[in-house]
């Protein structure tokens, strides 16, 4: 989507992929060519004035580049783990055991007995996780825009925190009720939310990963794939459906409430990004959302019994 204009205003959709003004596909070119007559003209240094091995004005691959961009970067990220979510539900499915007398670890100990190791892996992981958000951002830079134009800034902190306070209030409480629902129909894990050891760092780390979470699926699931989307020309309703899909997707191994209640979350999520044009709320209301669920559970689990 294209971003930028002001809180509560729609966000309008990006024109379809294609040469901009002033920036005509060169005659000639085949339907995988993405070379222009101004980046041609910039790289030989012509008559635009652009010197020699300067990049010329940004032009939105063809289609089909497009979709392989598109299918790379979820490749190596949160497609791949929708395929291995699925993986690990057929698994589940065919166990001798319920689904429900099964368990899904969220956040588990990564070297069990020796803190200082498991400390180390679990920042590692952490910050490996992120690193398609690089990639993607990488690639919206290469358009010639900033963060901001998914709305991945800290231009309006205030109103991102209301708004996702409030998100993540809505969306928190009726996320738990539809997860202990799945649970007691038998359609989904005992989602285990942590089982880390009970030491100095367990809280922050927690923490760590509730906002890795956040930033990693908003940025990628919302902003990245609703833009490239809307340039690629897919109608409003459909890129919602899509985003939302696929992040039901990677929650299966968590049973089939897992998947719908993400789903869900998702449209909501989609429709929010539309109205406000930023992913920041969406990232705060997510972190607040999974801080709530890890560190509640390591707060409330054996001391309640409404919770498995």
């Amino acid at each position: 989507m294209s971003h930028g204009q002001s809180a509560g205003s729609p966000a309008a959709e990006p024109p379809p992929a294609g040469p901009p003004p002033g920036g005509n596909a060169a005659a000639g070119a085949g339907p995988d060519s993405i070379t222009t007559e101004g980046a041609a003209a910039a790289a030989r240094g012509g008559p635009d004035g652009a010197a020699a091995g300067q990049a010329g004005p940004w032009v939105p691959p063809t289609r089909r580049l497009l979709y392989w961009e598109i299918f790379s970067v979820f490749a190596l990220s949160l497609g791949a783990s929708g395929l291995y979510a699925l993986i690990q539900l057929i698994g589940s499915l065919t166990a001798k055991k319920a689904l429900s007398k099964q368990a899904a670890v969220l956040n588990g100990s990564l070297a069990p007995g020796r803190p200082t190791l498991d400390l180390i892996l679990q920042l590692t992981s952490t910050a490996i996780a992120l690193a398609p958000v690089v990639l993607a951002l990488y690639l919206i830079a290469r358009e010639g825009e900033s963060p901001a134009v998914i709305g991945l800034d800290g231009r309006r902190p205030g109103q991102d925190l209301r708004r996702g306070a409030v998100l993540a209030a809505l969306i928190g409480g009726s996320g738990l009720g539809l997860y202990l629902a799945a649970y007691q129909l038998g359609i989904s894990l005992n989602v285990v939310a942590e089982n880390l050891p009970d030491v100095w760092w367990r809280i922050p780390v927690l923490v760590l990963s509730a906002a890795q979470n956040g930033l990693l699926e908003e940025t990628l699931v919302i902003g990245y794939l609703l833009r490239r989307l809307g340039q690629l020309g897919w109608r409003p309703g459909w890129a919602i459906a899509a985003s939302a899909t696929l992040r039901g997707s990677y929650h299966l191994y968590q049973g089939f409430g897992g998947f719908i209640g993400n789903a869900v979350m998702g449209v909501i999520f989609a429709l929010c990004y539309r109205r406000w044009g930023r992913v920041m709320p969406l990232v705060i209301a997510h972190t607040l959302i999974d801080m709530g669920a890890f560190i509640g559970y390591a707060g409330l689990h054996g001391h309640v019994s409404w919770l498995p």
